[in-house]
């Protein structure tokens, strides 16, 4: 009898905070693709933020820790963050890939956003040879709504390219920091685990 290939989800980002929409479209991937388990992978230095409007990788890796305590499928790995040099996806992946060994299915998890520019990723050809995509959307997304260049990249590769509708999508880390930064109220979009961490550390101020 053969035992069943794992499938580990990667949910890659900046978490600067990190959100219920981050949460629910984890636990929406794990649900939906029979995901053995979601690594958050916070990013160490986004090539695409300037890291003087970035908070420290510190306080967005134990914010992330903090928001998945409750869930025994999630957990946070410290790859990127004690990587040195500039943080990009396709090295992270390569790293996991070797980690986890060639029987793995690795499904990297990120914001349809993110989509629109991924073929102009570094080595975006390679990401289909390692891994699944799945695209967190707003409900009613379509492929018709990326640009031509991209519908053509993720067309090669459509039986490892995945949609998933979340309703969470809408909320936002940018206006997460605006609200905090104007003395609005974040409770309800971010775990208040979370919430009381950025207050101790008067992040976002």
């Amino acid at each position: 009898m053969t035992s069943k290939r794992p499938r580990i989800g990667i949910m890659g980002g900046t978490f600067d905070p990190v959100h219920y929409g981050h949460l629910v479209t984890a636990e929406g991937a794990r649900c939906e693709y029979g995901l053995d388990q979601v690594l958050f992978l916070p990013s160490g230095r986004p090539p695409h933020k300037s890291m003087k409007r970035v908070s420290d990788a510190e306080h967005r890796f134990m914010m992330t820790v903090l928001a998945i305590l409750t869930n025994p499928y999630f957990e946070v790995s410290r790859l990127d963050i004690d990587r040195e040099g500039i943080s990009y996806t396709i090295d992270a992946l390569r790293r996991l890939r070797a980690d986890y060994g060639p029987d793995a299915e690795l499904y990297f998890i990120t914001g349809a956003d993110a989509i629109f520019e991924i073929n102009n990723w570094k080595d975006s050809d390679e990401y289909f040879s390692i891994a699944h995509f799945i695209a967190a959307a707003r409900p009613g997304f379509c492929l018709e709504e990326l640009p031509q260049a991209t519908q053509d990249w993720v067309g090669q590769h459509g039986d490892r390219f995945h949609v998933l509708n979340v309703p969470a999508m809408a909320i936002s880390s940018t206006e997460i920091r605006e609200r905090v930064k104007s003395g609005q109220s974040i409770r309800y979009l971010v775990p208040e685990s979370v919430e009381h961490y950025i207050k101790r550390h008067k992040l976002y101020l």
